[in-house]
């Protein structure tokens, strides 16, 4: 969750002139009201409920439009039928599983089918969880992964300093499981035009103190695959060198709904033995609005037992592995019905429309000659790209800036160590961003593009401040 500061403006300063459409609401919505109602502490006394939910859908007009969102990985489309599954089940709570057991068997299904399509060994025999998203599902996998070093290394544990090897280009959740449960994060840096994890890079760092290897299938800066299949090699050939196992867990929040339909011949999941664990979001290429994620592990052996809570509640043995207690279970209710609607043939015909889509913007994009690519979308259906070497008039973020001038959200944002030097836009092409859409953004890119040019120079100054970037 993210951190505010208390309100902006003093609450002793004058009331707020009442200003209230009489035709809103109930006969007599504003009857005894003389002044708006205050924005940061509790009003005196209640509202007619058509008025509360007038004042906050008015202020809600003003956010960006969620189709339009170029920057998001997370569902914005579902169909009608789902929003009906997941209304009629969001006040289930998820926890009580005893009380609402086929809301728990669905769960239980869903891990099931994950376990099945990442080629567990024994699907049957394979744990997991739904969580609330993939940072959730992360914290959980370095948690697992951390304790069974523990278990290995007790006679220098607590000494010794655990530590986690991964490329700097990783989501921020592993930076804050690396900070909370005090593991030194070891990051490889981006190089000339590689921005992401390579096997090399990942066996030279790792140590008897690593407690495993995060490769990431769909990195959120460029939209490509990290190497498993590779870096897993390289794991096995420094353990026939030194003795040392070291496990690889894959952040798969995009790729792992991507990659099973899309690139079945791609070997990145449980077919690699070295790969201990897998994660992915529901609410990315899952197909499913936010927020619900899945961590699952190889076997049992992969999940330290005395992670696992044996709690008595309402009535019930449960066993439970989660960072929180009490969520709704609409969402996995929500994520049940996409599996059993689309099944294997529908997420790939929806998958390969949208990587369909991006490589096709990709292209157009490329074709103005104004852009380089970075990426072409073939593999997440993403895609980055800069301006060309010859471009002096504008840079990235007066893109940015313009395009959100006309309500699409692109965002632009500098690369991390070792490539400061490199700014670039980003688009994510999600389940919703149709080819007519796409059409819309070419129009408006092709209009913008002329006044672009004619500028003096780049109009960002200050990059840091104008990034639009976030995960």
């Amino acid at each position: 969750m993210a951190l505010h500061k208390g309100p902006h403006e003093q609450e002793s300063a004058p009331a707020r002139r009442l200003a209230f459409n009489p035709f809103y609401g109930e006969a007599n919505p504003v009857g005894g009201m003389t002044e708006a109602p205050p924005r940061h502490r509790l009003p005196d006394g209640p509202l007619p409920p058509m008025s509360a939910y007038q004042i906050v859908h008015d202020e809600l007009m003003l956010d960006g439009n969620s189709r339009l969102n170029l920057a998001t990985f997370v569902t914005t489309w579902m169909e009608p039928q789902a929003g009906v599954l997941m209304a009629e089940c969001r006040d289930k709570n998820m926890i009580d599983k005893d009380e609402y057991p086929r809301t728990a068997e669905l769960e239980r299904r869903c891990v099931a089918m994950l376990a099945d399509l990442w080629h567990a060994p024994d699907p049957t025999a394979a744990v997991g969880c739904s969580t609330t998203g993939s940072s959730e599902a992360c914290m959980l996998a370095g948690m697992a992964l951390k304790r069974r070093w523990a278990a290995r290394n007790a006679d220098r544990y607590p000494g010794a300093r655990p530590n986690l090897v991964m490329g700097v280009n990783v989501q921020v959740c592993w930076e804050k499981f690396c900070n909370f449960w005090e593991v030194e994060a070891r990051l490889v840096p981006m190089q000339g035009d590689r921005f992401h994890l390579d096997a090399a890079s990942a066996a030279a760092l790792c140590d008897e103190n690593t407690i495993g290897v995060v490769a990431v299938l769909g990195s959120t800066f460029d939209g490509s695959y990290e190497p498993v299949a590779d870096i897993c090699a390289a794991l096995d050939d420094l353990q026939e060198r030194t003795g040392l196992d070291i496990p690889v867990h894959v952040d798969g929040a995009s790729g792992a709904m991507i990659a099973p339909f899309l690139d079945e011949d791609l070997e990145w999941d449980f077919r690699l033995p070295r790969v201990s664990s897998i994660n992915t979001s529901g609410h990315k290429y899952g197909l499913v609005y936010p927020g619900v994620g899945w961590a699952l592990w190889r076997s049992p052996a992969e999940l330290p037992e005395e992670l696992v809570f044996r709690v008595n509640y309402l009535g019930g043995d449960m066993p439970t592995f989660a960072l929180n207690f009490s969520r709704p279970g609409a969402q996995v209710v929500a994520q049940y019905y996409t599996f059993l609607r689309l099944g294997r043939e529908g997420y790939r015909t929806v998958q390969q429309t949208s990587r369909d889509v991006a490589r096709g913007l990709a292209e157009r994009i490329e074709a103005m000659g104004d852009f380089r690519l970075l990426t072409r979308g073939d593999q997440l259906p993403v895609f980055a790209f800069t301006t060309a070497p010859d471009v002096t008039a504008f840079d990235v973020f007066d893109v940015s800036r313009w395009l959100r001038e006309r309500g699409w959200l692109v965002p632009a944002y500098t690369f991390p160590a070792d490539r400061e030097d490199l700014s670039v836009l980003r688009v994510v092409c999600r389940n919703g961003f149709s080819a007519d859409l796409a059409d819309l953004l070419i129009e408006d890119l092709n209009l913008l593009l002329p006044e672009l040019r004619r500028q003096p120079g780049p109009f960002t100054h200050d990059k840091a401040a104008a990034t639009s970037f976030h995960h």
